[in-house]
C-alpha cells in the first residue's frame, strides 16, 4: 500500500499526489484550486464544501473506493444538524485524504464567482408565446342551471377569448372557489398552449385584475457551462442572465467519458440526471432572487443542449450514444410539465419545451443555433461554429445545409490547461506578445486595463492573477506563433532558439512564462508544450469537422463564417485563423453571434411559430457523421499544424506573416514555415 494518494479537483482538472490523512482543503490550497475558507479550517463557515465522487473515473484513469476520504466526523456532523449540509458534500477542512479521490468543488464553494460569458444578445422577438395572461368575467352560479365553477370559467374563456377546450391542474382546481369569490367572480387567468398541445391549459388563476410577471427562463445546457436568460413573456425583454458549471463535470469533463462512466457504474445516469436536474433548480432561484422576482413566476422553461445532456436531463440512459449508429431515444421536441423533471422551484404547473435534436451528436443546441443564425436563407456560403466542449458545426446557404459535430474538449474553455480556469475575475483573457522582445501583455476579468498600463496593479489588487481561462489561453497561443515562439508543429523554442528567458525550460520541453508573481506569493502561469499540445488537439477536431462539411458541400473556400457561443464573443477572427480553428476567410467576413443557442432557445421561449419553424427546418439539414468518415482522420492530422500542413490561407497571408521558424532539434523539422509550405 502506497502511503500518498492521487487527489483530482473538478472541475479545475488540477491533480496532485498527497501523504494519507492531508485535509482536502490543504490539498486544494498547494495545487491552486479555487476552494473558499474564512474560518482557518475549523469547520465553522462551511464555505470550503465538497463533493467527492466515488466509483470508476475512466477520465482521470482511477477508481475511487468508498473510504478514499475519512470518516464522517463530530464538526460535520455538528454543522448539519444545526445548520444543514447537502447529502453528499463533505467539508473540506474536516475530510481527509484516505485513498485517490475525485472532489468536484461546487460553485457556491469557489472563491471567484462564474462570469457568465454566455451573456444575452440583443435581438427583436416577434412575439407568439405559448403563455399568456387574460382577464375574465365568470358568471355567478345559479341554482336553477347547476354547473360547476370550472365549467363557468371554460365558458368565460370561449366567449370571451375564443379559447375551446381548457383544461386545468387539479392544483388549480383546488384554488379555483376562493379565488373566484374574492374576485367577485373576475379573474386573471395564466394560460399555456404549446404547439404539440391538443388542449389549453390553466396554470395559474389570480382574483381580479392580475398585473402580476409572466416570466420563463430559456436554458442552453452545455457540457461544461449551463447559462439561463430569465425573459418576460410580454415583450421578451430579458429581465437577468445568470449561470454555473454543469455539476456533471465531475463525472468526465466530455460527453463520451459521462456515457463511459454509466456504462462502468450502474446507476451512474440516476447520479448524473439528479445532478443536472438539481443544478436547473437552483439556477432558476439564483436567476430569479438575482432579478428580483418570485421564481413562482416562472410559468415556461425552454432547453437547449446537446443529446448526451438531452437523455441525462430526460432520465434516459445516454449509453447508445456512445456507439454505433448513435442512436437517440427520441430526436423529436418535447413538452413536458416541469414537476417531471424535479424543477420544483418554477411555478408548480410549469412547462417545458426542449428543441428537436438533429441527429445522434448534433442537438437541440445546433438547431437552436440553426433558428438564431438561419443558414438556410444564406445566399452565400455560411459556416457557422458552435464551440464548446463538443462542437457543432453548419455549413449551407439557401440551397443546402449540413450538420456534423466534432469533439473538441474542454480546452477552449479553460480545462485540461496547465494554468486554466474558468471565466472569472482574475482570469487572463486576452494576451498580445511583442514579436520584437518576446516580451507579453495581457487583460484579466474584471479589468479594461492591460497589464503594462497605469493603474493595472490596482485595478486587480482585489481579484489578483489567477489563472488563464480558455479565450486566454487561444489568444496565448496565436500569439506565441506570429512572434516565433512555437513553430508550425505547435513545439515551444528553447531560450536559445527563441532570444528570450521567458522561454524556460520544462522536463524534456520548453514553456513560456506568461506571468510570475510568485515573488509576492502569486501564481506563475506558464504556457506549456502540454497545453498548445490540448489546443492543438482540439482545433484540429474543430477544422477536421469543417473540412469534412466542405467535402460534403464541394466547395473548398466559405463565404462567411460565423462564431458562436462564448468562444465566438471573446476570440478575435485574427487570433481563431492564425491557430487554424477555422478556413480562410476574409477577416471582415468572420464574425460573432454571441450565444447563438441561448438566443435560438430565447426565440422558441417567445414564439409558438418559431418552435413550428424549427421543427420543419431539422428535417432538412443533413447530418454528416465525423466518427465514420474515412477522411476526418486525414484531415484532423493535416490540421495539428498551425495553422495548416497543407490547406493554403491566403486572406491570412496578407495580413500576418508568420516566422519561418522550426525547433526540432532532431533536424527533421516542423512544417518548414508558411512561405515554404505555399511555395
Amino acid at each position: 500500500m502506497t502511503d500518498d494518494a492521487l487527489v483530482i479537483f473538478t472541475p479545475s482538472g488540477k491533480r496532485g499526489r498527497f501523504a494519507l490523512g492531508t485535509p482536502v482543503l490543504t490539498a486544494a490550497r498547494q495545487l491552486g484550486v479555487d476552494l473558499d475558507s474564512v474560518c482557518g479550517g475549523r469547520g465553522i463557515c462551511s464555505k470550503c464544501q465538497i463533493t467527492p465522487g466515488y466509483g470508476e473515473f475512466s477520465k482521470h484513469g482511477v477508481t475511487v473506493a468508498p473510504d478514499a476520504l475519512s470518516e464522517w466526523n463530530s464538526v460535520e456532523d455538528r454543522y448539519k444538524r444545526i445548520r444543514g449540509l447537502v447529502d453528499g458534500r463533505r467539508l473540506g477542512c474536516q475530510a481527509k485524504v484516505m485513498g485517490d479521490v475525485v472532489i468536484d468543488v461546487p460553485p457556491e464553494s469557489q472563491v471567484h464567482k462564474q462570469v457568465i460569458r454566455k451573456s444575452a444578445t440583443e435581438r427583436v422577438m416577434v412575439m407568439d408565446p405559448a403563455t399568456r395572461a387574460v382577464y375574465v368575467e365568470v358568471e355567478e352560479p345559479d341554482m336553477h342551471e347547476p354547473t360547476g365553477d370550472f365549467e363557468r370559467l371554460q365558458r368565460a374563456l370561449a366567449a370571451q377569448w375564443q379559447v375551446e377546450g381548457v383544461e386545468a391542474d387539479l392544483s388549480v382546481l383546488r384554488r379555483l372557489q376562493p379565488v373566484l369569490r374574492k374576485g367577485e367572480w373576475k379573474a386573471t387567468v395564466v394560460l399555456h398552449k404549446g404547439n404539440h398541445d391538443a388542449a389549453t391549459r390553466v396554470l395559474d388563476i389570480f382574483p381580479g385584475f392580475h398585473e402580476g410577471p409572466l416570466l420563463g427562463l430559456a436554458v442552453d445546457l452545455g457540457s461544461t457551462t449551463i447559462a439561463a436568460h430569465l425573459c418576460d413573456l410580454s415583450d421578451g425583454r430579458v429581465l437577468g442572465s445568470s449561470g454555473l458549471m454543469n455539476p456533471q463535470i465531475r463525472f468526465g469533463e466530455d460527453l463520451m467519458s459521462r456515457v463511459s462512466y454509466v456504462m462502468m457504474n450502474p446507476g451512474g445516469d440516476v447520479e448524473m440526471t439528479s445532478a443536472v436536474r438539481e443544478a436547473l433548480n437552483s439556477l432558476a432561484k439564483s436567476i430569479a432572487d438575482e432579478a428580483g422576482v418570485d421564481p413562482a413566476k416562472i410559468y415556461e422553461m425552454v432547453v437547449v443542449c446537446n443529446p448526451v445532456m438531452h437523455h441525462l436531463l430526460m432520465g434516459i440512459d445516454p449509453v447508445e450514444l456512445g456507439q454505433a449508429p448513435f442512436a437517440l431515444a427520441t430526436s423529436g421536441s418535447l413538452s413536458l410539465d416541469a414537476r417531471d423533471l424535479d424543477l420544483g422551484n418554477l411555478n408548480r404547473n410549469a412547462r417545458v419545451y426542449v428543441l428537436p435534436c438533429i441527429a445522434g451528436h448534433v442537438g437541440a443546441d445546433c438547431a437552436a443555433v440553426a433558428l438564431s443564425e438561419e443558414p438556410q436563407k444564406s445566399k452565400d456560403m455560411v459556416l457557422i461554429v458552435d464551440v464548446g466542449t463538443n462542437a457543432e458545426l453548419l455549413l449551407g446557404n439557401e440551397t443546402r445545409v449540413l450538420a456534423c459535430s466534432s469533439p473538441t474538449g474542454p480546452a477552449f474553455e479553460g480545462a485540461q490547461i496547465s494554468s486554466g480556469q474558468r471565466a472569472a475575475p482574475g482570469a487572463i483573457e486576452r494576451v498580445e506578445i511583442d514579436p520584437v522582445t518576446k516580451e507579453p501583455r495581457f487583460r484579466v476579468i474584471g479589468s479594461d486595463l492591460w497589464s503594462d498600463e497605469p493603474g493595472f496593479d490596482a485595478a486587480t489588487a482585489v481579484s489578483g492573477i489567477t489563472g488563464i481561462c480558455g479565450s486566454g489561453i487561444i489568444e496565448a497561443v496565436a500569439e506565441m506563433r506570429m512572434a516565433g515562439l512555437v513553430d508550425p508543429g505547435g513545439l515551444i523554442g528553447s531560450p536559445d532558439q527563441t532570444g528570450t528567458d521567458r522561454c524556460e525550460p520544462h522536463g524534456r520541453t520548453h514553456s513560456y512564462v506568461l506571468y510570475d508573481g510568485s515573488a509576492a506569493g502569486g501564481p506563475k502561469i506558464l504556457v506549456t508544450q502540454g497545453d498548445i499540445r490540448a489546443i492543438q488537439l482540439a482545433k484540429s477536431a474543430l477544422y477536421a469537422g469543417a473540412r469534412l462539411l466542405m467535402d460534403a458541400m464541394g466547395v473548398d473556400t466559405v463565404d462567411r463564417v460565423t462564431l458562436a457561443g462564448a468562444f465566438g464573443a471573446h476570440i478575435s477572427p485574427k487570433h481563431a485563423m492564425v491557430l487554424g480553428m477555422i478556413p480562410d476567410a476574409p477577416l471582415d467576413h468572420v464574425t460573432s453571434a454571441g450565444n447563438a443557442a441561448g438566443t435560438g432557445a430565447r426565440i422558441a421561449l417567445c414564439s409558438v411559430a418559431a418552435r413550428d419553424s424549427i421543427e420543419a427546418t431539422v428535417h432538412d439539414i443533413h447530418k454528416v457523421e465525423t466518427a465514420i468518415e474515412p477522411r476526418f482522420q486525414e484531415h484532423f492530422v493535416n490540421a495539428n499544424a498551425i495553422p495548416h500542413a497543407v490547406d493554403p490561407f491566403p486572406n491570412l497571408a496578407g495580413i500576418v506573416t508568420l516566422p519561418d521558424v522550426s525547433f526540432n532539434t532532431s533536424g527533421s523539422g516542423g512544417e518548414g514555415g508558411r512561405r515554404r509550405r505555399r511555395g
